[in-house]
C-alpha cells in the first residue's frame, strides 16, 4: 500500500499511509482507537476506497473495488465487530461467502471445515448466529476467511475472546499458515502477543505511520509510546480492600440460554462495597447469561437475586437501575448505544424521563446538550459534535460515553462485562483507572472478563466460571497459571466459601 490517503470531511483517517505485507510473515498493526488501522484495512478489503494512493497485488497494482475484489485476489479479514445475518444459521452464513456448489453447499462446507480441523477451528454449523457467544461467532468468522481460501489475512483483534490456552492454538495456527507463505496482519491492543507472534510491526498515531520496525528492534514500553505519545503505566496501584455493606447477593441462581438449556446451575456468590469481584472462563460458559439475570433482561428459573438489600429477582431493567445499578455491557455497539441516535441522545437514555432533562413528559433539549458537552469533557471523548450519531464514533469513544453515562451517576453497584474489549491502551488504561476509582471510593463491582491478566490485576477475588458453575473463588496469587488453566477447562475446582 504506497501513499494511502483518505478522508472523512474534514478529517484526515489515511496520510499518504506506506504499509507492506510479505509472504511467511506475521505484521502487527499497532495504534489507538482512531489512528487510522481499520480504515487502512477496509480499503485494503474494498470497503473503502482511497482518495490517493495505490495498491499492489504480488507487485502487480490492483483496483480493489469492493470485498468481492478482495476475496477473488485473496484477501480475507476478521472484524472487530463481526459480519453476519444473525438470524440465519452457521452453515447458512458461511454458505453466503464460502460456498463454491450451488447444488450441495453443506457437504461443500463440511469438507472445507473438516480441512480446517487442523488449525483446531471447530464450529457447529447448526446452530444460529444469535445463539453464539461472542467468542464462537469469532471463531466462525476465522473459519469463514480460512474456506474463502485467502492466502493475504487481516485479523482485528483475534484474540479478545479467548482463554490463554486458545491464544496458544492460535498462535499455533497462524505460524502453520505463516509456514504456507501466508501473509498475515494481525491488529492487537495486547502488547505482549506482539512480542509472541509479530515478525515485524507497524505503529499509526493519527492517520500517520509513526515506524516500522523488526520486532526484535523495540521493546513494550517504546511501542506504547510511539501509539500515544506518552508514557503508559501498565501497573495499577490500589489500596487494600475497605469491604462495606453487601451490594450484590446471588443465592443458587439457575438461568436458561438462548437455546433453551440451563446457562447458570446454582452460582452463589456476593458482592461488597469497595470490592472488585472478576468471573473470569471461556466465553460462552454462562457468564453472559448471569449478568443479563442480575440486570433484568433475563428471567431468573430458579434462586434469588439480592441488590442493596431489596430482591430484585425477575425484575425490570428499569426498577433494578433505578436502586443504582450501572451496567457497561461486552457488546457496546448492539447494547450500549442506539448507533442512529446523537451523542446527546444516548448520554441520557437511561434518564431522559426525569428531571433535569424533561418537564411534564416534554425533554428539555437544551439540558441534555449541556449534561453531553460536560460528560464528553469529563470523560474524553473526541467528537466534533454532541449532535453527530454515535455510529460515527470509534470503538474507543462509544466505551467511554457508555462508561461516563452509567458512572457519572455515582452507581453503588456496577456489572462491568468485558469493559476494555477491543480497546487501545489508553483507553483501556482510562477504564480500568475509573473502575479501581469507584471501588476505592466504596462501589460494589460485579468485572466479568476473558481477560485473565485483566481480572487478576484489578480484582479482590476471582472466580471462574465453567459450564455454568463456578469452579471456585480465590483471591489473586493464591492459583497458578497452570490451575487457573484447568479449572476453566474443567479439570480442578476449588472449595472456597462463597460469601466475601
Amino acid at each position: 500500500m504506497v501513499n494511502i490517503t483518505k478522508r472523512f470531511h474534514n478529517i484526515v483517517a489515511n496520510n499518504k499511509v506506506h504499509f507492506d505485507l510479505r509472504e511467511g510473515e506475521i505484521h502487527a498493526l499497532l495504534g489507538e482507537n482512531g489512528a487510522g488501522k481499520t480504515t487502512l484495512m477496509n480499503i485494503l478489503y474494498g470497503l473503502y476506497r482511497p482518495d490517493e494512493g495505490e495498491i499492489y497485488i504480488r507487485g502487480k497494482k490492483v483496483n480493489i473495488r469492493s470485498p468481492k475484489d478482495a476475496i477473488r485476489l485473496g484477501i480475507g479479514m476478521v472484524h472487530q465487530h463481526f459480519l453476519f445475518v444473525e438470524d440465519q444459521t452457521v452453515a447458512e452464513n458461511l454458505a453466503l461467502s464460502c460456498s463454491r456448489s450451488p447444488i450441495n453447499p453443506l457437504r461443500d462446507l463440511e469438507e472445507g471445515l473438516r480441512d480446517i480441523e487442523r488449525y483446531g477451528i471447530k464450529v457447529d454449523l447448526g446452530s444460529y448466529i444469535w445463539q453464539l457467544s461472542l467468542g464462537e461467532q469469532q471463531k466462525v468468522e476465522i473459519a469463514k476467511i480460512l474456506l474463502s481460501g485467502a492466502d493475504i489475512i487481516i485479523l482485528d483483534e483475534p484474540t479478545s475472546v479467548l482463554t490463554p490456552k486458545e491464544v496458544s492454538e492460535l498462535f499455533e495456527c497462524l505460524k502453520k499458515m505463516k509456514s504456507d507463505g501466508k501473509g498475515i496482519i494481525f491488529i492487537t491492543h495486547k502488547l505482549n502477543e506482539v512480542f509472541s507472534i509479530a515478525d515485524r510491526v507497524t505503529v499509526m498515531r493519527n492517520g500517520n505511520v509513526v515506524a516500522t520496525l523488526p520486532i526484535e528492534r523495540t521493546t513494550k514500553e517504546e511501542l506504547a509510546k510511539m501509539m500515544i505519545g506518552r508514557e503508559i503505566s501498565f501497573e495499577y496501584q490500589r489500596s487494600e480492600a475497605v469491604k462495606g455493606d453487601f451490594m450484590l447477593e446471588v443465592q443458587g441462581l439457575y438461568v436458561i440460554g438462548d437455546r433453551g438449556k440451563e446457562s447458570v446451575k446454582g452460582v452463589s456468590f456476593s458482592v461488597r462495597g469497595g470490592e472488585i469481584f472478576g468471573i473470569g472462563g471461556v466465553s460462552g460458559n454462562g457468564q453472559s447469561e448471569l449478568v443479563e439475570s442480575i440486570i433484568g433482561l433475563r428471567k431468573v428459573k430458579k434462586g434469588r437475586i439480592v441488590v442493596m438489600g431489596r430482591d430484585v429477582t425477575n425484575k425490570s431493567p428499569r426498577e433494578i437501575s433505578e436502586l443504582g445499578v450501572a451496567y457497561i455491557p461486552e457488546d457496546r455497539m448492539r447494547f450500549g448505544i442506539v448507533q442512529n441516535m446523537s451523542i446527546a441522545e444516548n448520554a441520557v437514555l437511561k434518564r431522559y424521563h426525569k428531571e433535569p432533562f424533561s418537564s411534564r413528559r416534554v425533554l428539555r433539549y437544551e439540558r441534555i446538550v449541556e449534561f453531553a458537552e460536560g460528560l464528553m469533557e469529563e470523560f474524553g471523548i473526541v467528537a466534533p459534535s454532541v449532535h453527530i450519531p454515535t455510529k460515527n464514533l470509534s470503538g474507543g469513544n462509544v466505551q467511554r460515553l457508555v462508561a461516563g453515562r452509567e458512572l457519572s451517576g455515582n452507581p453503588r453497584l456496577i456489572v462491568a462485562s468485558n469493559p476494555t474489549h477491543g480497546l487501545d491502551i489508553s483507553a483501556t488504561e482510562y477504564i480500568r483507572n475509573l473502575l479501581v476509582a469507584h471501588r476505592d471510593n466504596g462501589s460494589a463491582i460485579l468485572l466479568v472478563s476473558t481477560d485473565l491478566e485483566e481480572l487478576l490485576e484489578l480484582s479482590d477475588r476471582v472466580a471462574i466460571m465453567f459450564e455454568g458453575r463456578f469452579s471456585g473463588i480465590f483471591k489473586p496469587g493464591e492459583v497458578s497459571s497452570e490451575e487457573l488453566g484447568l479449572m476453566m477447562s474443567g479439570g480442578m475446582s476449588l472449595e472456597v466459601g462463597q460469601k466475601g
